[in-house]
């Protein structure tokens, strides 16, 4: 139990570990879709501490890690205008795109800005009237409704010179499409807990009863995490399937009908391509077309090469085929100063916490 002192409540997590020990009959494999999550999972050594039937992967809940190459290329792309500062959050600058990153490109000379809000885009926007401020916007479900007030900010404030490009994802669909994959190999999956905040359950149940699989949503804290395993332990060893909320002091049904409707006035359904896992169906956000001279796609018609293959496994990492050690580049052509793929870069990447916490390397 040397990992316990990382819980803020050791004697619950204690608990909950003794009860999924006593209820773990059968090997049973489950996947939380959160990058935060994993972290936190890794860090904490909660899939250390499980019955060793019991298995840990790790899914596509990383926005960062999903964000396309063929984005990447065209955030470069809008870099390298004379006319253009892009700016974005810190994590994006590193991520490789087919013939470098943001960072490369500042060092050649193009005016690329890290902002930790997109108000801070917004700002910019005001005090350099004579340039164009974009901001490659990112995220979930999570970061569109911030996204979506920048753009009804702007319009407020008359600003012709800034734009978004964004490049939002849809958890359920992802999540569907790891249910199709005839090589899926997970009983049961924790849901983001912060996605459900802002989107509710509605769609979840959905998946639960359409695919019969257990679904917990939880939060960020090692005992969230643990008590939604559980949950998904005894519903798996009964043969049940049910949709559990294991983070009520923040998740309700319906969720948070404020920022959902201020998605749905800004951003409309598109098809997207995940990095390493391929084109989904109405997975992606959209800038819709009332709002288009805030889309930096629309705009500028950035360029992008076709999407590439460097020979990163990230994509089999992202659907829970392979774990980060089993890469045969892992700790070795892929390290968090020269990564292969984004699950190295980004802070939530899956990579990156087993390179950060278990330093596990070949």
């Amino acid at each position: 139990m040397k990992y316990l002192s990382e819980f803020r409540d050791p004697a619950l997590a204690k608990a909950l570990l003794a009860e999924i020990h006593a209820t773990t009959t059968k090997p049973w494999t489950l996947m939380e879709v959160c990058g935060g999550q994993t972290h936190a999972i890794v860090r904490s050594g909660i899939d250390q501490l499980l019955p060793p039937s019991l298995h840990l992967v790790h899914g596509p809940g990383c926005p960062v890690c999903v964000t396309p190459i063929s984005f990447i290329d065209k955030a470069i792309n809008l870099a390298a205008q004379p006319e253009i500062i892009l700016t974005t959050f810190g994590d994006m600058m590193r991520v490789p795109g087919s013939t470098g990153n943001l960072l490369d490109a500042k060092g050649r000379g193009a005016e690329v800005q890290m902002v930790y809000s997109v108000l801070e885009a917004i700002t910019l926007a005001q005090e350099r009237p004579e340039k164009q401020i974009v901001f490659f916007g990112v995220g979930f479900e999570t970061t569109a409704p911030g996204n979506a007030m920048a753009i009804f900010q702007a319009q407020r404030l008359g600003l012709d010179n800034f734009s978004i490009l964004a490049c939002h994802v849809l958890v359920p669909p992802a999540l569907r499409a790891l249910l199709d994959n005839p090589e899926n190999r997970v009983d049961g999956y924790l849901a983001a807990g912060h996605v459900c905040t802002v989107m509710g359950l509605g769609e979840y149940q959905q998946i639960v009863d359409e695919y019969q699989v257990p679904i917990i949503a939880t939060g960020l804290e090692p005992v969230d995490i643990l008590a939604g395993i559980l949950d998904a332990v005894k519903q798996l060893e009964r043969g049940e399937y049910r949709l559990e909320n294991e983070y009520r002091r923040s998740v309700t049904a319906s969720g948070n009908l404020h920022a959902r409707k201020i998605i749905d006035q800004v951003f409309t359904t598109c098809d997207r391509t995940w990095r390493g896992i391929g084109l989904l169906a109405n997975s992606g956000l959209a800038i819709r077309d009332q709002f288009a001279a805030f889309d930096a796609q629309h705009r500028f018609q950035p360029r992008a090469a076709a999407e590439t293959d460097n020979g990163c496994l990230a994509g089999q990492v992202l659907q829970g085929l392979l774990k980060p050690p089993e890469c045969p580049f892992f700790g070795t052509r892929c390290k968090p100063e020269h990564p292969l793929g984004a699950t190295m870069v980004s802070g939530e990447g899956a990579c990156a916490a087993y390179y950060r916490y278990q330093g596990l390397t070949q």
